[in-house]
């Protein structure tokens, strides 16, 4: 109806990650974000966790653009999947977010399907679809991250997306705290506002003060120096490079995700780095280990991240030597504490002081926390009430609420399917029941399940491997001792080159065991490798 505005959020409340938000009116469909989440351990043979494209697939001919509040995965990742189902005719980001996301598209092979259009906060209002929008820079981990703003039929609708409020950004680009005074005054009709830390207390420090434990380390450090960072973590990169060339040490990238982002943000001129400080692996052993820093990934312990690898003498180019010293420059992502999967990076989300700040600039009518899971959205929920805002213009929605902006009121009107879907690496959608695409597996190539036993405290080989089948080869079939042997050499070569943490032994076996069926059949069943550890 004219005078209304739809929001229907199809992903990142209840949840941390996959954040995706439908802005709708009778002219047409806007999107804010597209990102995904990573699977957690119940998410059996799955690699990615997107949100369910179906209410956009129906609705496909109202789509006018996609809009990037800034380059992390769990606001980007799930761009390239949605291309491939919707139809989506522009694609609006800041330079950087832009370029990271370039990456992506050329990697599926999507450039074509979009038009690509670089976000410029400076360049004021522009009209996206049936919406005049504009950008506001945010201060966040990674450069270039803004808010949205959009005038709808509605009402004024401001977007914050992940920020934190940092008077010494890396980059000198603040959270423009004056844009934001100028928008309370024109007036905020509805505030989707992130609420991942809203429990925290205080304010997020300056990134700045990283660079600054950097110069109290490093320097007083005679052996190789690994940083370990998120990939996307630009400022970060950017801070410990600074401290190797004031100590006078090479750096090496390990990681390829590492590796390309730098590349995109050197190209775009927001990493300054001198063309010879950087080196490649090969080159490692040549320097001594004073003038050596390494920065790579895996500061989330992810079991086949760069930094497990080289812990556990995995990595073809580097293993942790005594004299190393290793700095795991993040913070662990919310329940990621004892084992991670999730790699998304929440660093240096707003603390609860910021998000009141946000709030007495805006003075919005009515606040819809989104970004979080639903403790956070309550605790969110909560200071907008302290801040003024009435507690019957706090709308709490979760994924697929249809919250209607109308009269300066906003309020829940109904719900839409909504949901996850899985990617398996075949594509999207393949994979809606764990169970059933298992099943099907089984079905069609059976199974085999090594089980190999080492020793906990000496990493030994203590029984010979043993190989199950089920619905694949008969018990005597040959094949079966032959995989058995080939479990057996792949363990003893693991175990020579002390390769003993389990996920990699089992990813080895799996390797191994798997290539020499398919060889062998032409068939893939199930591998799954059992290491016991008595």
């Amino acid at each position: 109806m004219a005078g209304s505005t739809r929001l229907i959020p199809l992903g990142g409340l209840g949840e941390v990650g996959k954040n995706m938000m439908v802005v709708e009116s009778d002219d047409g469909i806007v999107v804010i974000d597209a990102g995904l989440s990573f699977p957690r351990d119940e998410h059996l043979g799955v690699d990615l966790v997107l949100p369910d494209f179906s209410y956009l697939q129906d609705h496909e001919g109202d789509i006018r653009a996609v809009i990037l509040t800034h380059g992390h995965e769990d606001h980007v990742g799930a761009l390239p999947y949605l291309l491939r189902e919707v139809r989506i005719p522009e694609i609006w980001a800041t330079g950087l977010t832009l370029g990271l996301v370039k990456s992506k598209l050329d990697e599926h092979g999507l450039m074509k399907d979009a038009e690509l259009i670089e976000a410029v906060p400076e360049d004021g209002p522009t009209q996206i679809g049936p919406y005049t929008a504009e950008f506001v820079r945010m201060a966040h981990s990674i450069p270039d991250a803004v808010a949205v703003v959009l005038e709808t039929p509605g009402g004024r609708i401001v977007h914050t997306g992940d920020y934190k409020i940092d008077h010494t950004p890396v980059d000198g680009f603040r959270t423009d705290l004056g844009a934001l005074a100028d928008l309370g005054n024109r007036g905020v009709d509805l505030l989707l506002g992130d609420s991942t830390n809203a429990e925290r207390p205080g304010v997020t420090q300056s990134e700045r003060t990283v660079g600054e434990v950097f110069r109290q380390i490093i320097p007083q450090r005679s052996g190789r120096i690994l940083v370990a960072s998120f990939a996307s973590n630009v400022h970060r990169v950017q801070q410990a490079i600074d401290v190797a060339l004031e100590d006078g040490r090479k750096v090496c990238l390990i990681g390829r995700s590492l590796r390309k982002n730098v590349n995109i943000a050197r190209n775009l001129g927001y990493i300054d780095v001198p063309e010879d400080l950087l080196v490649k692996p090969d080159v490692l052993p040549e320097l001594r280990p004073d003038e050596t820093m390494i920065l790579c990934t895996g500061s989330q312990g992810e079991p086949m991240s760069a930094l497990t690898r080289m812990a556990y003498n995995d990595h073809q180019h580097v293993q942790i030597e005594e004299g190393d010293t290793v700095i795991i420059s993040a913070k662990p992502v919310p329940g990621n504490e004892l084992r991670v999967h999730d790699t998304i990076n929440r660093l240096a989300k707003s603390g609860a002081e910021e998000l009141r700040t946000i709030l007495a600039v805006l003075r919005p009518r009515n606040v819809m926390p989104v970004h979080g899971e639903f403790r956070m959205l309550a605790a969110h929920a909560r200071l907008a009430r302290d801040a003024g805002v009435d507690a019957d213009n706090i709308v709490l929605a979760e994924n697929g609420s249809v919250v209607e902006l109308a009269n300066g009121r906003a309020e829940v009107v109904g719900i839409v399917e909504s949901g996850a879907t899985f990617v398996d690496g075949l594509g999207v959608g393949d994979v809606q029941d764990v169970a059933l695409r298992d099943r099907r597996h089984l079905s069609e190539d059976g199974v085999l399940i090594v089980v190999v036993t080492v020793g906990s405290q000496n990493g030994r080989e203590i029984a010979a491997p043993e190989v199950i089948s089920r619905g694949f080869a008969e018990p005597e079939d040959a094949l079966l001792d032959e995989a058995r042997d080939e479990a057996q050499r792949t363990l003893a070569h693991c175990l020579s080159e002390d390769i003993s943490e389990l996920k990699l032994l089992q990813e080895h076996i799996h390797d191994a065991v798997g290539q020499l069926i398919r060889e062998r059949t032409g068939r893939r069943p199930m591998i799954l490798p059992v290491v016991l550890e008595v």
